[in-house]
C-alpha cells in the first residue's frame, strides 16, 4: 500500500472517529440538559429551558442530519415541551416529534435500543385522535410492543407501555410493566434522568395498587 493511500485511510478513520464523538457530545448535551429541564425546573425557568433545548436540536439535525440518534432526541426534547405546554399549544410540537421519530427509524429503527418506536407509541395513544390529531391507540401498541422486542428490560420501553395499559384500563398487566420497568438496569450516563424516571414509576406503581384493591 503506497504512502498516499496510508494517510488518505488513517485521516478518513480519524474523520469518522471525531464525527462519532462529536454526535455522543451532542447526544449527551441534549440528554443532560433534558434532564435538568423535565426534572428539576419549573414555570418559566423550564418553559426557557425546553426553548434553548429545542433550538438547540435544530441545530444539531443540521450539522449531524444522518444520526437517528440525534434526531431521535429531538423529537424526545419537542414532545416533552409538549406536555409541559398541554392543550392546543402541544398539538404542533407533537407533529413536529411524530416527523423525527419517523426520521430517526428511517435511518435506524433500532438506535438506542428502539427509542423511536417508544417515543413514537407514546404519542399515538396520548395525542388526540382525527379530525384533532394523529393519535390511534392500534398504532401505539404496535409501536410499543415492537420497542419491547428490541429493548425487553428497558426502563422507558416497560414505563411507557405500562402507561398504555393504564389508559386500557388493565392495570394487572400495566403492574407488571411498572415492576419490570424499577428493575431496568441503571444507565451510568443519566443518573438524573433514572432517577426522575424512578419516582414516576413508583407514583404510577401505588396509583395502579390502589386501583388494584378497589
Amino acid at each position: 500500500m503506497s504512502a498516499m493511500r496510508v494517510f488518505f485511510t488513517i485521516g478518513c478513520l480519524f474523520i469518522s472517529s471525531a464525527s462519532f464523538a462529536d454526535v455522543q457530545q451532542a447526544l449527551s448535551d441534549m440528554q443532560q440538559q433534558w434532564a435538568t429541564a423535565q426534572y428539576e425546573l419549573k414555570d418559566k425557568a423550564q418553559d426557557t429551558a425546553f426553548l434553548s433545548l429545542i433550538a438547540l436540536a435544530k441545530t444539531h439535525v443540521i450539522d449531524y442530519p444522518e444520526s437517528a440518534e440525534i434526531w431521535v432526541w429531538k423529537g424526545i426534547i419537542s414532545s416533552s415541551y409538549a406536555g409541559v405546554k398541554g392543550g392546543l399549544d402541544a398539538l404542533s410540537l407533537v407533529k413536529d416529534a411524530k416527523g423525527d421519530f419517523e426520521k430517526a427509524m428511517s435511518i435506524d429503527d433500532t438506535a438506542l435500543k428502539g427509542s423511536a418506536y417508544t417515543s413514537l407509541g407514546t404519542l399515538y395513544f396520548k395525542v388526540p385522535g382525527w379530525p384533532i390529531s394523529f393519535g390511534s391507540d392500534d398504532k401505539a401498541q404496535a409501536l410499543l410492543t415492537k420497542a419491547l422486542s428490541i429493548n425487553p428490560a428497558g426502563i422507558d420501553s416497560n414505563y411507557f407501555y405500562a402507561q398504555y395499559l393504564i389508559e386500557q384500563d388493565d392495570y394487572r398487566q400495566a403492574e407488571d410493566y411498572l415492576l419490570k420497568a424499577q428493575a431496568a438496569p441503571s444507565r451510568a450516563t443519566r443518573p438524573l434522568a433514572d432517577q426522575g424516571r424512578q419516582q414516576e414509576i413508583g407514583v404510577l406503581l401505588k396509583a395502579v395498587r390502589e386501583k388494584l384493591t378497589k
